[in-house]
């Protein structure tokens, strides 16, 4: 495929705090096909994070520069992690088993949490993401980077989504599109409270739809939309409303394309922009062996086989679809609209 007409994409980028990891590992397969380029990424949370950090990279030099960005940021994330308390106990580190479920300071922290708010527990609204966000991310030339950025936060007032582009992103911009609200105090922008985008847009697929040349758009998720079986533990239970909740936003967008796209005027500007519109996904059954708890979990160890693991997965569809970029969907929407 290395001599292939160049096909330029845009990115939706979920999502999910430490397993971000994923996604850096599915970019850093991405970047190394010469022939991909990129009009605009669409990110929430660590998506949003994982967004800015490689367009950045790009931006300075150019798709190894992206790459390297990329493993420098996740490096500082856990190395600003190495003391924490919030580690896993001996018995998991021994049979290699990634969750926090059994993390003493995890479960008081979860339970506190439940009971106390961040604005008791966190009264000075300390967050170490922020001065990683300062060393990694020149925010200047973010501004006049030659690929759209989009990063949504929700704001708390109206309980709607608020997409930031290159100029208006700050490192509040993508702590507030990463700030779970029984864990960080509100982000306050431009007089209002923001708090995790996951709520409103994970990712919002609109300005992607809108704003870019490109007619074929990746995501990548890394909450599963679908786990067999029913939780009967109360830790499964939480796990999966979880997953329901920050995938509800996604699935309603992908419903409503799907919609329009049946109803739409291939000959008008909204109609001709749905019609060409190529859908695709890239995710792993990885993810339904990991649960929220691991989310919290910056262990470099767990970095590096969420990285991996997202590297084969986007091997695994640059094998199967890497042909169809450019040329017609491999993700069915009309699926979504089964039950409506």
């Amino acid at each position: 495929m290395q001599d292939r007409q160049t096909v330029l994409a845009d990115l939706g980028l979920q999502g999910g705090g430490a397993h971000g990891a994923f996604t850096w590992g599915v970019l850093d397969r991405l970047l190394e096909e010469p022939w991909l380029r990129y009009d605009g990424i669409s990110g929430t949370s660590a998506g949003a994070m994982n967004a800015a950090v490689m367009i950045d990279g790009y931006t300075a030099g150019g798709p190894d520069g992206a790459r390297a960005a990329l493993e420098r940021f996740w490096k500082a994330v856990s190395d600003a992690a190495r003391f924490s308390p919030i580690r896993r106990g001996p018995l998991e580190v021994l049979t290699g088993t990634w969750t926090l479920d059994y993390s003493p300071m995890f479960v008081a922290m979860d339970l506190a949490s439940r009971v106390a708010s961040p604005y008791d527990l966190n009264p000075f609204a300390t967050n170490p993401l922020e001065q990683i966000l300062r060393e990694h991310i020149d925010f200047d030339r973010l501004r006049d980077a030659p690929i759209k950025l989009f990063v949504t936060a929700t704001n708390v007032r109206t309980g709607r989504g608020r997409v930031f582009r290159n100029a208006d992103v700050t490192p509040d911009v993508l702590m507030a599109s990463a700030c779970l609200p029984t864990l960080f105090r509100a982000i306050e922008i431009d007089g209002d409270a923001y708090w995790d985008g996951g709520y409103s847009g994970n990712p919002s697929i609109a300005p992607l739809i809108r704003e870019c040349s490109s007619h074929d758009t990746i995501i990548v998720q890394i909450n599963p939309i679908e786990r067999p079986g029913t939780p009967r533990t109360a830790t499964e239970i939480h796990n999966r409303l979880n997953e329901i909740a920050f995938n509800s936003v996604l699935i309603k967008e992908f419903r409503a394309a799907a919609l329009l796209r049946q109803v739409a005027d291939p000959g008008t500007g909204e109609g001709q922009l749905l019609a060409k519109m190529r859908m695709h996904r890239i995710a792993s059954d990885i993810m339904l062996e990991l649960g929220y708890s691991s989310k919290l979990l910056a262990e470099w160890d767990f970095f590096v086989m969420l990285k991996n693991a997202g590297r084969d997965a986007a091997s695994q569809f640059l094998e199967q679809h890497g042909a169809d970029l450019g040329v017609r969907s491999t993700l069915d929407l009309d699926r979504y609209l089964e039950g409506i």
